[in-house]
């Protein structure tokens, strides 16, 4: 299994494409918003923003040689053989960096959620499993390349652990299960071909990158690539500061995550702005919640006003507005300020759909 490496250039000191490397940033500090996808021409440093992302994460513990990386403070989260340990007090914690695990194009289902000895599985349970990558993704992040060119039935294994949190490998009627929760970041190069919409909705927030046009940036770029060609470990110092502050900044936000409250109008003008859009999944106001939560709690406020709403929507929607196959995934930002404005005026009457989904929303978020 191919873990990404660690060397790499400093996430604080990659230049522009500031809305991708914010997206990165929100599912840190909150891996319930879904993880996302990143779509762009190639060269514009999506795969280097990921790979960088894993030194601003906080290490996490872990059960002593467990491959599932399981959780030793919260027996819910565990495998069986850990619960087993737990009740008995035999559970030895240690400390490892937070796993960043490379999907590899081409990746076998086997490969993907582990292989399964039927015979000893009967007797044995989780033992008989022979790890995959889900297993190894656990807690972390699991990151794939070129994810539109994902074989669909891997792509469906995936998404169901990705929607429970669970692996389940069943063979020949025999079924075990490990926990396997990570963030997931897809990346991908729209030229070389569509994600399906189940496949695109499965993604909490959707960033577009472009090359950059600016000359004075692009020569910076060429500057950085090459000092940190010339002495990676001189430059990651130069970096030093900066990362630790936005760590810090991370830790800080996961902490004040769940103080964070938003007000019943805020979240009626969210799912009256969903309808007027056309977004037909109901998975779109769950994220944007959760995203405009997270964007508070990342400057520091407990209370999630209007212009949160707003940037979560725009990375949450975009992908979302597909009606018609291969039409390019956008969000007519003109039309969703209108949208937005109308609904937090108050004085917009609801039609009984609106009023029946936006009473449905609200209630399941109580």
């Amino acid at each position: 299994m191919h873990h990404l490496k660690r060397r790499t250039i400093p996430f604080t000191s990659i230049v522009g494409q500031d809305q991708m490397k914010f997206a990165l940033i929100l599912n840190a500090i909150n891996p319930r918003i879904g993880g996302v996808l990143i779509r762009g021409d190639k060269g514009t440093a999506k795969s280097t923003a990921v790979r960088a992302l894993a030194d601003l994460l906080e290490d996490i513990l872990v059960v002593e040689d467990c491959p599932f990386n399981c959780n030793p403070e919260s027996p819910e989260d565990m495998c069986d053989l850990c619960f087993m340990k737990s009740q008995s007090n035999q559970i030895k914690a240690v400390q490892k960096k937070t796993p960043v695990v490379d999907l590899p194009l081409g990746a076998t289902e086997d490969r993907v959620v582990g292989s399964l000895n039927v015979e000893r599985a009967i007797k044995e349970g989780i033992k008989a499993l022979e790890p995959g990558i889900l297993a190894a993704a656990n807690r972390g992040i699991l990151y794939i390349d070129e994810v539109n060119l994902l074989d669909d039935h891997v792509a469906d294994v995936l998404l169901d652990s990705a929607a429970m949190g669970v692996n389940i490998v069943e063979r020949e009627g025999v079924s075990v299960a490990h926990p396997s929760r990570f963030i997931l970041v897809g990346t991908m190069n729209p030229e070389e071909g569509e994600l399906r919409p189940q496949l695109l909705d499965r993604f909490g927030l959707q960033v577009s990158v472009v090359g950059i046009e600016d000359v004075d940036m692009r020569v910076q770029i060429a500057k950085m690539a090459e000092a940190f060609d010339a002495d990676p470990d001189g430059f990651a110092q130069e970096c030093k500061a900066s990362q630790a502050e936005m760590k810090a900044k991370i830790s800080q936000a996961r902490q004040l995550l769940p103080q964070v409250r938003m007000s019943d109008d805020l979240l009626r003008s969210i799912a009256s702005t969903c309808i007027d859009l056309g977004v037909k999944t109901h998975r779109a106001e769950i994220v944007i919640t959760r995203t405009a939560k997270t964007i508070a709690a990342f400057y520091g406020r407990t209370e999630v006003d209007s212009d949160d709403v707003k940037n979560a929507m725009q990375l949450a929607l975009a992908h979302r507005m597909r009606s018609r196959p291969f039409e390019l995934p956008t969000l007519d930002k003109e039309r969703l300020e209108r949208s937005m404005q109308q609904h937090q005026r108050g004085h917009h009457p609801q039609n009984p759909k609106q009023q029946m989904r936006t009473e449905a929303f609200c209630s399941s978020l109580i």
